[in-house]
């Protein structure tokens, strides 16, 4: 395991100027270190990325965690040039090792960056398409949620200097919205989806704890709603 450390200034301040990146930043990380910038994530990938952010994961250790794994597979003995590491799952354990290692330590508090990660006209245009892709639906709750969102857009220059409260109202509203959904979904969708999600994680369980793959499973099953009715994800997160 690598020794826990504070990050040097610079690199804190990259971390924070990439906070809502922080899908962008793991998967092109991934990328880099497997040495093929057009391999795609899965959506277990996807879904393991969500639970990695929801748990206050942060995002140097993931990296970490990324790099520990790709340098153990390459000093591996006997290891086939066939074989890959082809999903951020193998990289399960040592994200969490380096997580635990940095909690050890006494972090500064996040800075914010020196220059906001997206303009007023770009938080704007993407609530504003995010409402226009609910207006879509009929439902009343998902027009109620749109209506939401057009207020937000239009109140969007008293968040572009806090976008940690416009975070929180966007992530209100979307909890809402994934609850709404959750109740319109058939059984058989949901077993449909369920058999995906243990075609795709058998490989890993060894890899997990039960609360990690509770966490997966979760956000999976989340993902694969939402793209099945063609809703949005409001997040900052998803931002890019």
């Amino acid at each position: 395991m690598i020794e826990p450390h504070e990050p040097p200034e610079e690199e804190t301040r990259d971390w924070a100027g990439n906070y809502f990146n922080y899908f962008t930043e793991i998967e092109e990380h991934f990328q880099r270190a497997r040495g093929t910038g057009l391999f795609l994530l899965s959506p277990l990938d996807w879904a393991l990325i969500e639970t990695w952010k929801n748990a206050g994961i942060p995002l140097e250790a993931v990296l970490r965690g990324i790099d520990v794994t790709f340098e153990k597979w390459r000093n591996r003995r006997g290891r086939s040039r066939a074989e890959r590491i082809n999903s951020l799952a193998y990289c399960a354990q040592a994200v969490m090792q380096e997580a635990e290692a940095m909690a050890g330590t006494r972090r500064p508090a996040r800075p914010q960056p020196s220059q906001p990660p997206f303009s007023p006209d770009e938080l704007r245009s993407y609530v504003e398409s995010n409402a226009a892709a609910l207006r879509r639906h009929q439902d009343p709750v998902f027009q109620e949620i749109a209506a939401a969102l057009e207020r937000l857009a239009s109140e969007i220059g008293q968040y572009a200097s806090d976008l940690e409260e416009l975070e929180r109202r966007l992530t209100a509203l979307e909890d809402r919205m994934i609850a709404a959904a959750r109740a319109r979904q058939s059984e058989e969708e949901l077993l449909a989806a369920r058999r995906e999600l243990d075609r795709e994680l058998r490989p890993y369980r060894s890899k997990m704890t039960a609360d990690q793959l509770a966490m997966l499973e979760k956000q999976f099953l989340e993902r694969r709603l939402l793209e099945s009715l063609g809703l949005p994800r409001l997040s900052l997160f998803y931002l890019g």
